[in-house]
């Protein structure tokens, strides 16, 4: 698969909105509206783009109450924890990292009393050892 410096900034300018019209997306990249179609059609045939997601509004996330929670493991328990917080609805992402703890779930929740308690679903599964949480309180930046 081979990125070139026009695709690269294409997909900078979808990360802005990824329902931006081919023809605003050729204005900004100089090129001819078919010619982003083609690189939009390759990009998506060889996985680069995996799909289109929603983008909530600052407006709305405002109104949640969101939190990465870190998840230290018990031994050999990735995967079935990692099922486990895939059923849960109000965990949006789930990353392995290194470090002192296994997992961060990003969690975004009504209110403190709903994150509370899927703070408490998350510490009570079967491989889970233990979990430390960080409330988001602002975002600075996000693309």
């Amino acid at each position: 698969m081979t990125i070139h410096e026009k695709d690269r900034q294409l997909l900078n300018i979808l990360s802005e909105n990824a329902r931006m019209p081919v023809a605003v997306l050729a204005r900004r990249l100089g090129v001819a509206r078919t010619t982003v179609q083609a690189r939009l059609d390759r990009l998506e045939e060889e996985g680069v783009i995996a799909g289109y997601a929603l983008r909530l509004s600052d407006s709305y996330l405002e109104g949640q109450v969101r939190a990465h929670v870190m998840i230290v493991l018990t031994e050999k328990a990735l995967g079935r924890v990692v099922q486990a917080l895939r059923d849960i609805p109000e965990i949006s992402a789930v990353h392995s990292v290194s470090g002192s703890v296994d997992l961060i779930a990003e969690v975004t929740a009504p209110s403190i009393s709903d994150l509370d308690r899927i703070i408490d679903s998350i510490g009570e599964l079967d491989g889970v050892a233990r979990t430390q949480s960080s409330v988001i309180l602002s975002t600075r930046f996000q693309r």
